[in-house]
């Protein structure tokens, strides 16, 4: 077995420890290569968090074997975790992992070949069996010292200018539409040293932007995600590691991943505003701008919550961009609820909005509920509040034009294209030059479109100070 590679579903954690896998696995001797290309390995990282996310996911599973018939075919991630008949009677070609925790010891059997390993290949691997260390890269049992490998740390976060680093993991929130508390139900923080170091590693392999993300990073240093386990339901840990990360020579910019609004505090902003290298752009997820909805989805905060989060945000700085996702038609979703949505959304003045059409997902309290909103319903409130988004984010865009911004270069084609400060994208007038991804460039804003704004180079300089 020479090549693999690795095709990811979902969100930042799910892209964040397909690193890990590929970092593993050329630990192991293996070359990444495009799927097309007939690797030996194929993984797909799944995601479940809606129906149609676990379909991709199998329909992913399915294609690949098409592509690169005589591969292995690896099934790990979220879809496995779950055991539910969704994965049934796969071919002989597809090995499912379900357990995170065994994902590096048999993806290393598979690699070398072997069927069993000193280490019992039980769905459960024995906590009290091995001996853990901080920073290494593997583990020796007691018994026998046989070294066995582990997801470790990143050294680099390949094929993208932006990196991320997984800094929580687990839920234990119940939301009635999520299924994820029942695929990463163990709450876990690493450590900021920990956090600190892979930074450093990260910023030394040239990463000029990271995002700290997690499944519910609000709870960092927490064992729950419900503020009502908090002692006096406030959390500043996450600020705290926020502004020790800043400190790291080279990092020019610094973002979070989705907060809720009783993650925003004002310690929080303190440290937005200290810290010039933490962009002003926060990701609340609102989900409905209905009290009533809200309760039935049993979020932890009410419109009123949000509002007030929205307003404290916009106080503290520069027009920062807020950005948000939504789910229309949730079961017994009125006309009312969603003109509320609306109205919130409106007055929140969104730099983007990510519109989800409800998706009932089995397993979860939201599949049960009655008063099924019809499709068609959900077909034209979706198309609704996504014309509402592209308003929003051009009127935000609007206000920055004629001023100047910093992009990180995403696309050197012939337009290139990246990502201000505030996350909105620019198109950069060339005018000759040559702009390669990762690279910083200074904007004049000149233009402004239905998808982004326009810009011309002033200064090449780089950086990472805010604009005005």
């Amino acid at each position: 077995m020479k090549t693999f590679s690795i095709d990811t579903l979902g969100c930042k954690v799910n892209q964040y420890e397909s690193q890990q896998v590929r970092e593993l696995l050329e630990r192991l001797g293996l070359r990444q290569i495009h799927t097309c290309e007939r690797p030996d390995m194929v993984v797909i990282n799944t995601c479940c968090v809606t129906g149609t996310a676990s379909a991709k996911s199998r329909q992913r599973i399915r294609r690949a074997g098409k592509l690169s018939p005589g591969a292995v075919i690896i099934a790990c991630g979220c879809l496995p975790s779950i055991r539910t008949a969704e994965l049934n009677n796969p071919t002989e070609s597809v090995r499912i992992i379900r357990h995170r925790t065994r994902l590096a010891v048999e993806l290393a059997q598979i690699v070398q070949g072997k069927t069993t390993a000193s280490c019992p290949t039980a769905s459960h691997a024995c906590p009290d069996s091995y001996i853990k260390p901080q920073m290494a890269d593997e583990i020796k049992y007691k018994k026998n010292l046989v070294a066995v490998p582990q997801l470790m740390a990143l050294k680099a976060f390949k094929g993208h200018t932006r990196a991320f680093i997984k800094v929580q993991d687990g839920c234990d929130g119940c939301c009635s539409y999520c299924i994820v508390p029942k695929t990463r139900s163990v709450l876990s923080s690493r450590p900021s040293e920990m956090v600190i170091r892979e930074a450093r590693d990260l910023a030394a392999a040239g990463h000029k932007e990271i995002v700290l993300t997690g499944v519910f990073i609000g709870a960092y240093g927490q064992e729950s995600v419900r503020r009502t386990n908090w002692p006096n339901g406030n959390n500043e840990k996450l600020a705290l590691l926020l502004e020790q990360v800043s400190l790291i020579p080279g990092l020019s910019r610094i973002r979070l991943s989705s907060l809720e609004p009783a993650d925003v505090t004002p310690r929080l902003l303190d440290t937005f505003c200290r810290c010039r290298n933490i962009m002003p752009h926060l990701h609340l997820s609102l989900q409905s701008g209905s009290d009533t909805v809200l309760e039935r989805m049993c979020r932890q905060y009410g419109r009123d919550d949000f509002r007030s989060t929205i307003g404290l945000i916009k106080d503290r700085l520069d027009r920062p961009a807020i950005t948000t996702d939504l789910i229309v038609g949730f079961p017994g979703e009125t006309d009312t609820d969603f003109e509320q949505t609306m109205e919130l959304a409106s007055e929140a003045g969104f730099a983007k909005i990510h519109v989800f059409s409800f998706s009932a997902r089995p397993g979860t309290a939201a599949a049960k509920m009655q008063d099924v909103v019809d499709k068609r319903v959900v077909k034209r409130r979706s198309a609704i509040l996504r014309q509402l988004d592209r308003e929003l984010g051009y009127e935000f865009r609007q206000q920055f034009v004629g001023q100047p911004a910093e992009v990180l270069v995403e696309d050197d084609g012939q337009m290139p294209a990246g990502r201000t400060e505030r996350y909105f994208k620019v198109r950069i007038h060339p005018n000759g030059h040559i702009y390669q991804k990762n690279q910083l460039v200074r904007v004049e804003l000149t233009a402004n479109s239905a998808d982004a704004a326009m810009g011309r180079v002033i200064n090449n300089a780089g950086g990472c100070n805010k604009p005005a």
